[in-house]
């Protein structure tokens, strides 16, 4: 049989854009198959179905208090098991006999578990470490204790047994008349000595005893709860806490008068506490509508300042004196619309166990670090404050023609030194200044990237930190662990190899766990000691499952930035049924930073937008750009500064012309992009700024028009311009291109996709961007996701099939899912309710 086609009706078929021609030709059915997208293949690489192939992928140590042991948890396809590791033995040993242990629990629940299914909750030792206690939920009904209203729906529960388990003699025991207590309620701040704990309430402050935050940590609507009020002033978008961020309209006025979080840092001694309070009040409104909200639509109002807006939010910091009950307003001002923020204590290792755990400000009974910011980001100080006169000392400046960036600093000897985090010479290094913040030393130099204080020794003098980039022959992102003396002497790396490092230390810095892979390897973590020895090995991952369905591992590689001179570092995913002999179509999955550039270094069972989309018939690539990751040289990080719309898009497209030059089996006239949020805007803007080049995007909760994004993250990485004028008044200037500028220039084939109630990138951006498409008489696909934030929640899985469509129509030609109303494939993986 033969078929009559019009060289336009080919063309929408094949994904290509329309030919001029109108003449009429044949083509045989029998010589012309209809190009197909492989969806059954990345239907088996769902998240759903990737949950049951791979299971731990790094070990997670508890360390404990006493001792330099840590337990953890690790689940195979065989189940899960739960460890006791002591370094210093070299020993490690499972906490149970799982069988055993299963059919003690099924004797006194009276429902069936075995060895790979013990479903222990909130294990946790005891407090000399001879024993664990944990829950296990029942089959059994149970009334809820608390409930007024018995017939309501959600007045039943299951019942919980509550189990003590001793190590040395393996004896279980059912703790009887176990009532499980509430978990910390969020609304709570409390004191290092448990004396006190600070909330809000309708904007002010309040604070309770320990004995009345038992009471509402047990039933929070308990009549007897005795609360003080600290303050009387509080106002919406002036308050000394929460104003509820992230409520619609009527949720907010309804949940006023509740609790809610003081953020507030204490002093070790509990007698002093601080707070940033932020005047919004003349910050301009925005506003979302939730229109699937249960009855009528809501809406919800909350302050978001723009680029170049006057009125900007007030921050002030408060010393409050908590014996006396007082407070005042530190004098902080240096900088106009400057932004504050003191900085908390580092949590130990050992604490993470701890739900009770205080936040503590960094420093001591009298002094507190806190850091002040101009608005423009090109100035940052290092300040403390003098707790009894309230005195305000800068310790350290740092000055940039472009923006700062400033970490926690470490403090020695209570304060008596100071390592500081610093981008100064170009790149991140750490530097030692005395008390009074004077520079003794840079601790750190060369041409590598320092990224986190994990441990100060101030015994032997030595810092443990994490870097990148120092190691010749290792793709420069890969982190590892080193340790140097404060005078910069005797620099070690403590976990080489050729991987990207994940490291927990614990707080003595006797030992570490090492967690180690690259894209194109199997996880392993080991045990190491502070010389970089490894004293045991831990885990391999097991991929068994996974390498069962024919799964293969991405391939990294290197290419040229747009320049010809800067290497930027990628991988590529490939179907994996990949025939070397075939042309596949490219598709970049994009963000453009700066904060990262979204490049896998280490394995990763998150799938979706790599390995998933190449199943349907793609190679597809993710890669770096200059003005991406900050784990480079400051140069690197801030050359899209000044040009926040195209300054990665050359070397998007440069990366793709060099494989394409380096792999026949890639079609470099066939090139999509995709990518959410930065990636969103990216892959739009590539589309007007190169429309011959890519010819089909996905562009989801993109900010395209950052003019309307919010001030901070804009005019950080563009910059604002300050303006003094004669009379000494300060203004900010910004100015930015967008991508309504460009919609004239589309070609390809658009999809625009942005959830209605996202908060962060205000579906506006995705809108204005539309209407210049409209106006400019540009077809494309527009696609409003209901009810969904920026990440899209629930719908994900709906979105990604959508956006998988869209490729698989105009980069393969597949356009047999067009009709229909689901994708079967789509559908097996929606859980059945009964």
């Amino acid at each position: 049989m033969k078929k009559l086609y019009t060289p336009l009706l080919l063309s929408l078929c094949m994904g290509y854009s329309a030919m001029a021609q109108t003449k009429t030709f044949t083509i045989t059915e029998s010589t012309v198959a209809a190009p197909k997208a492989n969806y059954q293949l990345a239907s088996r690489f769902s998240p759903a179905k990737l949950k049951k192939m791979v299971y731990s992928t790094a070990v997670d140590p508890h360390w404990l208090k006493l001792s330099n042991r840590f337990w953890y948890e690790y689940e195979t396809p065989s189940g899960k098991e739960w460890y006791l590791v002591d370094p210093s033995a070299k020993t490690k040993k499972k906490i149970f006999d799982n069988a055993k242990l299963a059919a003690e629990i099924t004797t006194i629940i009276r429902d069936p578990f075995d060895a790979q299914h013990l479903p222990l909750e909130n294990l946790k030792f005891s407090a000399d470490e001879k024993a664990v206690t944990f829950e296990v939920k029942s089959s059994i009904d149970e009334l809820k204790k608390d409930r007024k209203d018995k017939k309501a729906a959600d007045s039943m529960q299951k019942k919980v047994y509550f189990f003590n388990y001793v190590l040395a003699s393996a004896k279980l025991t059912e703790v009887s008349n176990y009532e499980k207590p509430k978990a910390k309620p969020s609304w709570g701040s409390v004191a290092p000595d448990s004396s006190a704990i600070i909330f809000t309430r309708n904007y002010n402050l309040y604070w309770m005893d320990k004995a009345n935050y038992k009471k509402a940590v047990k039933n929070e609507e308990d009549s007897t709860i005795v609360e003080n009020q600290l303050t009387k002033d509080g106002l919406k978008f002036y308050s000394y806490g929460s104003n509820g961020d992230g409520e619609n309209n009527e949720e907010n006025e309804k949940n006023n008068k509740k609790r809610r979080r003081a953020y507030v840092l204490w002093s070790p001694n509990s007698k002093y506490f601080v707070l940033n309070r932020s005047d919004s009040r003349k910050v301009k409104d925005l506003w979302v509508i939730n229109n699937i909200s249960a009855g009528r639509p809501t809406l919800e109002t909350y302050k978001y300042q723009m680029p170049g807006e006057p009125e900007a939010p007030i921050d002030e910091m408060l010393l409050f004196d908590f014996s006396a009950k007082t407070y005042k307003k530190l004098n902080t001002a240096a900088f106009k619309d400057q932004s504050v923020s003191a900085w908390g204590a580092p949590s130990l290792n050992k604490d993470r166990d701890n739900e009770f755990r205080p936040s503590i400000w960094l420093g001591n009974n009298s002094k507190i670090y806190f850091s002040r910011t101009s608005r423009d980001l090109k100035r940052v100080d290092v300040c403390t404050v003098d707790i009894h006169t309230g005195t305000v000392t800068p310790l350290i400046d740092e000055r940039f023609n472009t923006y700062v960036e400033v970490n926690r600093p470490g403090l020695v000897n209570d304060g008596k030194e100071i390592i500081h985090w610093s981008e100064r010479d170009g790149w991140g290094h750490f530097y030692l200044f005395d008390a009074a913040g004077k520079l003794k030393n840079q601790i750190t130099k060369g041409a590598f990237h320092c990224e986190d204080i994990v441990n100060v020794d101030e015994k032997n003098r030595v810092l443990y930190f994490t870097a990148n980039g120092r190691e010749s022959k290792e793709d420069p992102y890969y982190v590892h662990l080193y340790r140097i003396n404060f005078d910069g002497s005797g620099i070690k790396l403590l976990n080489a190899g050729d991987f990207d490092h994940a490291i927990s230390m614990n707080d003595e810095a006797k030992f570490f766990v090492d967690n180690f892979s690259r894209v194109n390897t199997t996880p392993k973590a080991v045990v190491m000691d502070n010389n970089g020895r490894v004293v045991m090995n831990l885990e391999t991952t097991d991929l068994s499952l996974l390498m069962a369905t024919g799964y293969k591992f991405p391939e990294p590689f290197k290419v040229k930035a747009d320049d010809g001179i800067t290497d930027i570092y990628g991988v590529m995913y490939k179907p994996f049924d990949f025939d070397p002999k075939k042309k596949y179509p490219i598709i970049e999955y994009v963000y453009p930073g700066p904060q990262t550039e979204a490049v896998n270094k280490a394995f990763s069972k998150s799938m979706d937008r790599t390995e998933r989309l190449a199943q349907f018939g793609y190679i597809v690539i993710t890669v770096g750009n200059r003005g991406g990751n900050p784990a480079r040289s400051k140069w690197y990080h801030t050359f899209g500064y000044g040009n926040l719309r195209d300054y990665g898009l050359a070397d998007k497209k440069a990366a793709v012309e060099q494989l394409a030059d380096r792999n026949s089996f890639i079609d470099a006239s066939r090139v999509g992009i995709t990518g959410h949020s930065g990636g969103g805007f990216m892959s739009t803007a590539a589309m007007l700024v190169y429309p011959d080049f890519f010819k089909a995007a996905v562009s989801n909760a993109g900010n395209h028009d950052n003019s309307i994004y919010n001030r901070w993250w804009s005019e950080k990485h563009h910059g604002v311009k300050e303006i003094i004028s004669a009379k000494g008044d300060t203004t900010f200037k910004y100015s930015i291109d967008k991508n309504p500028d460009l919609a004239k220039n589309l070609k390809g084939h658009l999809m625009l996709m942005t959830g209605d109630i996202d908060n962060n990138v205000h579906p506006a951006n995705t809108i204005r961007v539309a209407n210049a498409l409209m106006k400019a008489g540009k077809r494309f696909e527009f696609v409003i996701v209901p009810g969904q934030r920026h990440g899209f929640g629930d719908l994900t899985e709906y979105t990604f099939w959508k956006l998988a469509d869209h490729f698989n129509k105009y980069l393969i030609g597949d356009f047999s899912q067009t009709d229909q109303i689901d994708v079967v494939e789509m559908e097996r993986e929606i859980e059945q309710k009964k």
